[in-house]
């Protein structure tokens, strides 16, 4: 006979089925304004109430507003932190930063007030008073030092790049209880310290978003050539089943023409396999076709062979955004954003890991990524594109929660 939990179990959820109502949210709401405010406010979980979805994501209401609408976005998140509502406020300012790229200086004491600094990205645009500020504090808060540097990495400007080269040369005594040096934070904003203490960029802020081809938008990019995830005639060394093109886009595109590269397109290919458990190099000869690099090393565990489906999965046909999107549109993984671009700043799950060249032991180039999830429900994890154009050698590695 059927459990008595089963049971129950079964009547619990003909009830919610019988009794379930749909409740829009939305209804009789035509200002932006209030349309963001109820998709930012919280829900509590109703077995019995199914919330109808906006026709239109947070991210492409952003988009729509127009400048006076996103100071009025502003100054609710500022009511919001009067009332000590600090996640739904830093919601609404990352969403202003990321997906708009706006200054959110004015919100900036309150967040220090408050020692809300779990969102370094915030702070990019800190004016110089605070930066000061922030430098001053960094010496004696040892509660919010891992986010006080990450804060300063974002700031990025000349007065911190000096600061890390300082701390580089002659390393603080708060050092030791860190577990990287002060000067390796500066990853975290996209950029290094080179040998003689200069800023050195690793992404370029042109960014283009990467969808389906499918997807009903007005800005789709058909000048260049670009493909993304296509089969390569390529296999992998290591498990032998056939290598993945992430990308294959013409030089030419204005996301990679910084890169002065003395080819036609670029290709960057992995193992979709493989390249989950390890750094792929990849080198490009004259002609700019991948060739397995001698620098791969074989890691320690790879998945059994016969435990992979050898069925080839349906891809959808990919394009590139005709117009460019905010450098920092998918620079916080955890929010609700189609990841996939051709530069901009990366979509770190974990922390930042920028390869070294082999040749060169440089810091490679951030190109781009593709996300996994962006294209299929059931898939995860994000694959990042490097180069190293001095050499001519790409690399993906590959993070996921």
């Amino acid at each position: 006979m059927p459990c008595h939990q089963e049971q129950e179990r079964k009547k619990q959820q003909a009830y919610i089925e019988q009794h379930r109502k749909t409740v829009n949210l939305y209804d009789g709401l035509t200002d932006r304004i209030d349309i963001l405010k109820v998709m930012h406010a919280p829900r509590k979980y109703e077995p019995l109430i199914q919330y109808v979805s906006h026709p239109l994501s947070m991210e492409q209401m952003y988009l729509s507003l127009s400048d006076q609408e996103a100071d009025c976005m502003l100054k609710y998140a500022l009511e919001l932190l009067a009332v000590n509502n600090g996640s739904e406020a830093e919601d609404i300012l990352l969403s202003l930063v990321c997906y708009r790229d706006d200054n959110i200086s004015d919100a900036l004491p309150e967040l220090i007030e408050r020692g809300l600094f779990d969102n370094p990205i915030l702070y990019k645009y800190a004016p110089q008073g605070i930066r000061n500020l922030l430098l001053e504090q960094v010496k004696c808060d040892e509660d919010n030092r891992n986010h006080l540097l990450l804060v300063l990495s974002w700031i990025g400007d000349t007065v911190v790049t000096e600061q890390f080269r300082e701390w580089q040369m002659q390393p603080p005594t708060w050092a030791e209880q860190l577990f990287v040096t002060p000067e390796t934070y500066a990853l975290d904003g996209g950029w290094e310290l080179t040998p003689d203490g200069k800023k050195r960029n690793l992404i370029n802020h042109l960014c283009y978003a990467i969808r389906q081809a499918d997807q009903q938008l007005d800005n789709l990019n058909e000048d260049h050539h670009a493909h993304f995830l296509e089969s390569s005639h390529s296999t992998c060394p290591w498990c032998n089943r056939k290598l993945t093109k992430l990308m294959d886009v013409a030089t030419s595109h204005p996301a990679l023409k910084y890169l002065h590269l003395q080819m036609e397109n670029l290709q960057v290919i992995t193992c979709d396999v493989c390249g989950s458990f390890s750094t792929i190099y990849m080198e490009l000869d004259n002609h700019g076709v991948p060739v397995w690099s001698r620098h791969n090393q074989e890691p320690d565990y790879l998945p059994d062979i016969d435990d992979l489906s050898s069925e080839a999965e349906t891809v959808p046909s990919l394009v590139l955004s005709h117009e460019p999107q905010s450098p920092y549109y998918a620079a916080v993984w955890t929010m609700s954003q189609l990841d996939s671009q051709i530069g901009g700043h990366p979509s770190w799950v974990q922390e930042p890991e920028y390869p070294l060249c082999p040749c060169c032991e440089r810091s490679m180039q951030y190109i781009g990524q593709i996300d996994f999830a962006d294209f299929d429900e059931y898939a995860e994890g994000i694959f990042y594109m490097f180069i190293c154009p001095k050499d001519r050698i790409t690399a993906t590695g590959y993070q996921q929660s």
